[in-house]
């Protein structure tokens, strides 16, 4: 199971050679990164449903009825963020341009230099935070507001400002900078607390409780601020 105060970037190796799989899940490990691997599609999408990823290492060849390039549209239509690096023996260039114009973002041969590969890794997700990052719009709907990250204010939807404290912006901007990701309470107090620890265990819930009635439509019924038992608070951004 994941560790829900980890912050690493999480990987998800696609190869259906088990220990190619299990090599590249250990390299990244010890490499700093949160890493897991399976080996289809399908498996694939069960994963990203739960725990959805920084990067996705995709191996073009695949049992089963979706190929790399299949599973590397899907990626790339579910989320413009994800870091997306191909795997393949063939050094075909028809491949890499292929891959490519269905979202990929990297294309590495087999068999590559493990350094190497973690440098392009780096360098995909740095391109997906600078991306984010340069849209323009540090904008995030929330609930029935928008949380802007530059100017650190929360405003309704129709514009008007929303009294937020200094405390209150930070563990908001944890939450919507790990969308569909539980944080645990400890991690979150210890990260927004710039003074000690709070002596009550129960800060954070009490800080969440205020964002709700500031940010939620309903805040008895929390829909985008909620809680994951045993483990803390997710951000689940509106579908809309």
């Amino acid at each position: 199971m994941a560790r829900t105060n980890d912050i690493s970037p999480y990987v998800i190796v696609v190869e259906d050679e088990e220990f190619q799989r299990d090599t590249l899940i250990d390299f990244l490990s010890r490499n700093g990164y949160r890493a897991s691997g399976v080996d289809s599609g399908e498996s694939l999408r069960r994963v990203v449903e739960r725990d959805p990823p920084a990067l996705v290492l995709l191996d073009v060849k695949l049992p089963g009825e979706e190929d790399g390039f299949a599973l590397a549209r899907f990626l790339r239509e579910r989320s413009r963020k994800v870091g997306i690096i191909m795997l393949t023996s063939s050094d075909d260039t028809v491949d890499r341009v292929v891959g490519l114009e269905t979202g990929a973002d990297d294309y590495v041969a087999k068999p590559y230099e493990p350094r190497e590969l973690l440098a392009r890794i780096k360098a995909v997700l740095r391109r997906a935070g600078g991306a984010m990052n340069a849209t323009g719009t540090p904008r995030v709907r929330i609930g029935k507001c928008l949380i802007d990250l530059q100017s650190r204010r929360l405003t309704t939807l129709s514009g008007e400002d929303i009294p937020l404290r200094a405390g209150e912006f930070e563990l908001l901007k944890l939450l919507v900078e790990n969308p569909n990701r539980p944080l645990a309470r400890d991690w979150l107090l210890q990260t927004t607390s710039h003074r000690e620890t709070q002596a009550f265990d129960r800060a954070i819930d009490i800080r969440i409780l205020r964002l709700r009635r500031k940010v939620e439509i309903d805040p008895t019924r929390p829909a985008c601020i909620r809680t994951v038992r045993s483990a803390g608070y997710m951000f689940v951004p509106p579908e809309d």
